[in-house]
């Protein structure tokens, strides 16, 4: 069956089983292989992608739940103002070292920075649970978070 999403800001339309989800059809369908296949159960984070705004896991989104939703994948992310800081930021920091995580690691950063431009590591450490990093670099991502807010580590500590 035909699905046409916005993805990017671009719509397209898809020919695939409605239970499809969303993660196959962006990389296997559309080719847009950022997103990753981690635990395929919505535990990891690796698949995470923004849908109206909201880190959603989209191992878990069958293509039929989309509906009129915009959804906004790590490729698109860097084509926003505050993407590219996160991005950059992430460079700055050298938080990478396997960087499989690394696109949910982003996406998430990138919703938690658009709803709260000045977190605090409480807030930082809500909107980052869940997304994980087998290499460990949670520190560097903490830190990256920061830097794109324009906050010092003393400026964002939780009482």
């Amino acid at each position: 069956m035909p699905y046409t999403i916005d993805i990017n800001g671009v719509r397209r339309t898809v020919d695939v089983d409605g239970d499809m989800p969303l993660l196959w059809v962006l990389r296997d369908v559309l080719d847009l292989k950022g997103s990753k296949y981690g635990c395929g159960i919505g535990l990891c984070g690796a698949c995470t992608v923004h849908l109206d705004g909201s880190p959603t896991r989209s191992c878990m989104l069958p293509i039929s739940g989309i509906g009129l939703a915009k959804v906004v994948t790590i490729e698109g992310i860097g084509e926003t103002p505050l993407g590219r800081r996160i991005q950059g930021a992430w460079l700055d920091i050298d938080v990478i070292q396997c960087g499989y995580c690394q696109a949910g690691q982003i996406m998430s950063a990138a919703a938690l920075l658009a709803r709260t431009p000045h977190p605090n590591d409480r807030d930082i450490d809500r909107a980052m649970a869940g997304t994980l990093c087998r290499c460990g670099t949670y520190p560097r991502i903490r830190a990256a978070i920061k830097k794109a807010a324009g906050l010092s580590i003393a400026d964002t500590r939780t009482p």
